[in-house]
This record gives C-alpha cells, sequence and structure tokens, in this order.
C-alpha cells in the first residue's frame, strides 16, 4: 500500500539511460542529484521485461537503515555515494527497468533500461554432397535468438559461399554473421558488449578436395624440385666447360 500511494504522487522524470551488461557482470545504478535527500524517501525499483512485474530493490526510509528485499540479498552491494547500489552477477531475468523514486520536498526519478546480453553462437553443418569435382556445404550460424543458413561451394581449386557473406541484426540489436577466409567457414556474433566465433574448416567435411589439393601440391613440390636438380645440373656442366676451355687455352700458350 505504502509503494502504491508513493507511485501516485506527481514525479520530475528524468531520461531513462540504455545500459548493455554481459551476462555475468555486475551493473552500478547511481542516483543523480542524490546529496541533501536526508529527510526523503528513496525506492530503487525493477520492472522485469518479460513479465512486466514490478518488484522493490531496496528502499531507504528517513532515519532508517536501507531495506533489501528478500530476492535480492546477497545481490546488492552499497557504495560509498549513499543511494547508489551496485547489482551483482546478472542474468537474462535482470533484464528491464530500474527505477530510483525519490519522495521528499524535491520528487525526482532515475531510470536504466539494463539489457543483459549472452553471446554464445554455434556453427552446424547441416549437409554436405560430393560430386567428382566439387563439394557442397550447407551450415547454420546461430544464437540465443536468431540464425543464418548459408551454402558454401568448393571446386578442386578454390571454395566459394552462394550470395557471399551472409549478416543479420539481431532481436538483441546484435549482429550475426556468416563468411568464409581461406578453407574456413566462421561464425561471429557480437553485440556491445562482447564478440564470438565459432570456426569450421571445410577439409573436415570434403576430404577429396582437399587430398586433390594435397596431390596437387605434392606435384607442384616434386616438379619445382626437378626443376632445381636440372638447373643445378646444367649449371655444373657449364661451369665445368668454362674451367675446360680456360686450361685448354693455358696450355696452348705454355707450348
Amino acid at each position: 500500500m505504502l509503494i502504491e500511494s508513493l507511485n501516485a504522487i506527481w514525479l520530475r522524470s528524468s531520461a531513462v539511460t540504455p545500459v548493455f551488461v554481459q551476462k555475468g557482470d555486475d551493473v552500478m545504478l547511481n542516483l543523480t542529484e542524490a546529496d541533501d535527500l536526508e529527510y526523503s524517501a528513496v525506492f530503487w525499483n525493477f520492472n522485469n521485461k518479460s513479465s512486466n512485474k514490478e518488484s522493490v530493490l531496496v528502499r531507504w526510509l528517513p532515519g532508517t537503515e536501507p531495506q533489501v528485499s528478500p530476492g535480492y540479498r546477497g545481490r546488492i552491494e552499497f557504495t560509498v555515494k549513499k543511494y547508489c547500489v551496485k547489482l551483482k552477477t546478472l542474468q537474462e531475468t535482470d533484464s528491464g527497468v530500474y527505477t530510483a523514486q525519490v519522495f521528499g520536498d524535491d520528487k525526482q526519478t532515475t531510470q536504466y533500461n539494463v539489457t543483459v546480453q549472452v553471446s554464445p553462437v554455434k556453427l552446424t553443418v547441416d549437409s554436405v554432397s560430393s560430386s567428382s569435382d566439387s563439394c557442397n556445404l550447407t551450415v547454420t550460424c546461430s544464437t540465443q535468438d536468431s540464425h543464418i543458413n548459408s551454402t558454401f561451394t568448393c571446386d578442386n581449386k578454390t571454395c566459394s559461399q552462394e550470395g557471399g557473406e551472409r549478416s543479420e541484426v539481431t532481436t538483441s540489436a546484435a549482429s550475426l554473421r556468416v563468411y568464409l577466409v581461406n578453407d574456413s567457414i566462421t561464425c561471429n556474433h557480437s553485440n556491445q558488449v562482447s564478440w564470438t566465433k565459432d570456426v569450421t574448416k571445410i577439409q573436415g567435411f570434403c576430404p577429396r578436395r582437399h587430398g586433390k589439393i594435397e596431390k596437387q601440391n605434392n606435384q607442384r613440390i616434386i616438379k619445382h624440385s626437378l626443376e632445381s636438380i636440372l638447373f643445378s645440373i646444367g649449371l655444373i656442366i657449364m661451369v665445368s666447360a668454362v674451367i675446360s676451355i680456360h686450361v685448354m687455352v693455358k696450355l696452348k700458350k705454355q707450348k
């Protein structure tokens, strides 16, 4: 009843500040203009994004110590600055709007729209089809709230991605990309606080292509080796011929 009555009081609201936090990290909730509030009541409230339910984290009543709600005991850490708190070890369910409400002569609110972000990403090979001269892979690059499908084709010389690099912005405003680097497929997920990637080598799924390339490489090595040997032999013959001519000329002069 007390909270409902206080919420009915006219409040001077400040703009909502967006905050992005990596899952498992802490967030600082700072009350603007927190000085000279000795005779004011201060509440930190939380409105959950998914359930749209409001709860109280901690409250200060004039002349009393802060009272932490049972659901947040052990997760609230008080800072040197009064009325400012640290909420520890955030999970996805902690995403929502945090509001500091001050009731007294100067009524005000401070709001943070906190988004807890996770960035696990997974690259899955869905199908592989091979022929005598090519190999096709279809993959899925996925994260918690989005996914991208893409097809890659390899012949005896190169690999290519159908349509080029694929990317999209997820519902949580993160970026999801799948692309080709040399003979590896990369699935990359990045948001405002972190980025992760999952990489798969094509040769593990197209061994025939890899074998042909390896055979071609070996043939090139043998060819280059033979060319080097023949060049060396030719050089030796030329040097020997020059030396022989020089010796013969010298002997003739001596006669």
